[in-house]
């Protein structure tokens, strides 16, 4: 896209319709392009990711939940009773990450964190009542997603999919 138009001013500047000095700024313009913000796609998905969590923020306070922590409940509300290696695995983190965010959640009394009985290396995470009863509270939220985003079902979907076979390509890259 850059190098069309370097050479569409370049023939301009052949033809005498453009000084050579011109000809040289817009080079050097055009090998700029790709190190302008506005131009990095990791800078449009990092911006929206903030303006989801800003969506995001007071539908989740009503449901005294954090982001991190709606994800663990959808997960769990998909799933229930899974090891802790599961929703790591479902969520891309680490146990790190993921063993305080459990135990806020347990605190909380929304699930309940136990040793396998096969293998007690395994920690399994399960629902509890007051898990399973927030899930009726939790309907609300992918739909005022949908209304905050003004788009379709169809176009979020569609958005949806090219950016999971996006992070899926960059995963493939780093061998995950």
């Amino acid at each position: 896209m850059y190098a069309i138009e370097i050479s569409r001013l370049e023939a301009q500047m052949i033809v005498g319709a453009l000084p050579a000095d011109e000809v040289v700024m817009a080079r050097k313009h055009a090998a700029d392009m790709p190190l302008r913000l506005d131009n990095q796609l990791c800078f449009a998905v990092y911006s929206t990711a903030h303006a989801f969590n800003r969506v995001y923020k007071p539908l989740l306070d009503r449901l005294g939940l954090t982001y991190p922590q709606y994800l663990v409940m959808l997960v769990l509300w998909e799933r229930d009773g899974v090891p802790v290696k599961d929703i790591g695995e479902r969520l891309f983190l680490d146990s790190g990450t993921l063993t305080p965010l459990l135990k806020r959640l347990e605190a909380a009394e929304l699930i309940k964190r136990t040793r396998s009985t096969e293998d007690e290396r395994q920690v399994m995470i399960a629902l509890t009542s007051k898990g399973e009863a927030l899930r009726e509270k939790a309907r609300t939220v992918p739909q005022s997603i949908l209304a905050a985003s003004a788009c379709s079902v169809g176009e979020l979907v569609a958005m949806k999919n090219e950016i999971v076979a996006l992070r899926d390509k960059l995963n493939a890259v780093l061998g995950e």
